[in-house]
């Protein structure tokens, strides 16, 4: 079944929020389904996008306030957002059966704890193995989350596995998860060559201060601009004490190069072009913007994705 008015090869979202008047949001894929980042208009609190899609493709959402929602995109489907911009947990998301099984899922997790998520989410998955909301949940929860499980991530995605031999991206995941297991907190930070934005080669070994983080960044995500920021602030206090590497994710590696530039960065800085997909990121198990990885001198993992104020005291404190 797919919703009226939609051609076959094309697939429409479209939706109303209020409490928002107009603005734009930023789509992108985390499958292949598109190419780079597309924008959407927002006028009057409404909105509407369509693009060609012969297949089916997990599409994610970043609104005004840097929070993401899943689309499950399917050709000539129609799909609607419905909500309050001041309650984006609370969206509605309808016209195919994942997205609306990703709402209630959502709405259900808006009334747990934090602790209790994870096993929340690890049934849902054990139900539905053949859903492409179960693939989407093993990325978002225990692969990208603040403090990863890739051991269970790795034990989720080999039951998926069994139910969708042929499904390239969980091939693709169980073959990353086995390194990223590698990349948890006390572990050695894997082997890695990379060229950064001014052409220099840059590899584990290039991350030689006392203490040393790697972040990911985006030109359109100010949280991940005042994290570097404050590091940028943090390398002028400690000096060579204090080493640290970029992983742009924008789309384009020219407009990483200007932001650079006009920031006055010095440090390395990888853009491959591949956003989401970088073999950095997929390296160091970051799957978010911002993501912080903290290491010391041996280049061993201390913590991950800590916020900005507690990265800043626990660096300070590692230098005085």
């Amino acid at each position: 079944m797919v919703a009226c008015g939609t051609e076959s090869g094309k697939f429409r979202l479209e939706g109303r929020l209020r409490n928002i008047n107009q603005g734009e949001f930023w789509v992108y894929s985390l499958d292949g389904g598109m190419v780079g980042i597309d924008t959407i208009l927002v006028r009057n609190g409404r909105f509407s996008y369509e693009m060609e899609l012969y297949d089916e493709a997990t599409l994610m959402v970043v609104f005004p306030n840097y929070s993401e929602q899943p689309v499950f995109a399917e050709s000539g489907s129609t799909v609607t957002i419905k909500g309050d911009a001041t309650h984006m947990k609370e969206m509605i998301i309808e016209g195919t059966s994942d997205n609306e099984d990703m709402t209630m899922l959502r709405m259900e997790l808006n009334d747990l704890t934090p602790p209790d998520i994870p096993d929340a989410v690890s049934k849902y998955i054990k139900k539905n193995l053949d859903s492409r909301v179960s693939i989407y949940l093993l990325q978002r929860y225990f692969i990208q989350a603040n403090d990863p499980d890739y051991h269970q991530a790795r034990v989720l995605a080999e039951l998926l596995l069994e139910k969708n031999p042929d499904n390239g991206l969980l091939l693709k995941l169980q073959k990353q998860l086995k390194g990223l297991e590698g990349c948890a907190v006390k572990t050695q930070i894997p082997k890695f060559t990379a060229t950064d934005i001014q052409g220099r080669k840059v590899t584990e070994k290039s991350l030689n201060g006392k203490v040393n983080v790697v972040m990911s960044w985006a030109t359109w995500s100010y949280s991940s601009i005042a994290l570097q920021q404050r590091l940028k602030q943090l390398k002028q206090k400690h000096g060579d004490k204090l080493g640290v590497m970029g992983i742009c994710l924008d789309a384009q590696a020219d407009i990483c190069r200007r932001s650079i530039a006009r920031d006055s960065l010095k440090w390395s800085t990888v853009c491959d072009g591949r956003m989401w997909e970088s073999s950095l990121m997929q390296k160091f198990g970051m799957g978010d913007v911002p993501a912080n990885i903290l290491i010391d001198q041996k280049g061993r993992v201390l913590s991950r994705n800590l916020t900005p104020q507690h990265l800043e005291e626990r660096i300070n404190k590692l230098l005085k």
